[in-house]
């Protein structure tokens, strides 16, 4: 029994150390997220089941999920020396699997990535390949550029959904209008986390938003951003039919002049943890708002 529990809890420190690593509540969120707008907004009279149990698409989601993965690992190993700064305490629960099954492990997963897109077609192969590519980059060199950082890390989160958007060939123009909703909370959420590390982006070298201009320009921005996403979130409510998606952007715009308010007063990094959670609230809600659409 001693050494059936000192295997257990080898495993479980991994397990749960591999989770950490590639962030798999944000990959789960991701997968809800792309399966619901597939059911419940791109799909036109489309049975729930048909969705569900459609392989290509199946292979096309767990192909995306699978490279997000790998990106957290690429992501996770260039920052290392910057996260024993930003997040110490998970930098220590990430430790339990070494840098060089890391690296084996990024390779795997995008090998199987590519395989499992290849079930659909050469275009998707060509997309999960320059996917997988765009994370590589923008972990190794774009994440240290003030705002084109932030650009590309809005696009790269955005690509899941946009790959699903093509699947169903539909190209509304409110579909667009609520992508350019949920990107402009992406990209606010990304100069937060800017703003929330700046200490050890500062220690590596990094030229971010909040480095190069400064704390208060980088809040500049982010105002001018919310107050878009603010009058987006207006448009879609008066100007289209959303369903009852229209109490989600009616709590958006709560959630966000709360954020107005408390953005005003951050001075610190636990003020913008806290904003930075609030956006994470916002999104979230988003993702579950889509069962919505048809009531």
């Amino acid at each position: 029994m001693p050494v059936f529990s000192r295997r257990f809890k080898w495993f479980l420190k991994k397990g749960i150390s591999f989770l950490a690593v590639i962030r798999g509540y944000n990959i789960l969120l991701i997968i809800i997220a792309q399966y619901l707008a597939s059911t419940f907004i791109l799909s036109d009279n489309v049975d729930i089941y048909e969705v569900l149990f459609n392989v290509r698409l199946f292979t096309l989601i767990a192909a995306i999920a699978i490279s997000i993965a790998g990106g957290y690992i690429i992501n996770d190993f260039y920052d290392s020396e910057k996260d024993v700064i930003n997040r110490p305490q998970r930098t220590k629960l990430n430790q339990y699997i070494s840098q060089k099954t890391r690296l084996v492990l990024y390779f795997i997963l995008n090998f199987t990535a590519v395989i499992l897109a290849s079930y659909n077609s050469f275009k998707a192969v060509l997309f999960i390949s320059i996917y997988i590519f765009g994370l590589w980059f923008y972990s190794h060199k774009l994440k240290k550029f003030a705002f084109i950082g932030n650009l590309i890390a809005t696009l790269l989160a955005f690509f899941p959904l946009f790959v699903v958007f093509i699947f169903f060939k539909n190209y509304e123009s409110v579909i667009f209008i609520e992508a350019l909703f949920l990107a402009l909370i992406i990209l606010i959420r990304e100069i937060i986390k800017d703003l929330e590390n700046l200490a050890g982006d500062l220690t590596l070298g990094y030229k971010t938003l909040p480095i190069k201009y400064g704390e208060r320009y980088s809040k500049r921005v982010i105002y001018i951003l919310t107050a878009i996403a603010l009058k987006v979130a207006i448009v879609l409510t008066f100007k289209f039919s959303v369903g009852k998606l229209y109490y989600f952007f009616g709590i958006s715009v709560v959630i966000l002049l709360a954020f107005l308010v408390k953005l005003i007063k951050a001075n610190s990094k636990a003020a913008y943890i806290k904003l930075h959670n609030l956006l994470k609230l916002l999104i979230v809600l988003g993702v579950f708002s889509i069962l919505l659409v048809r009531l």
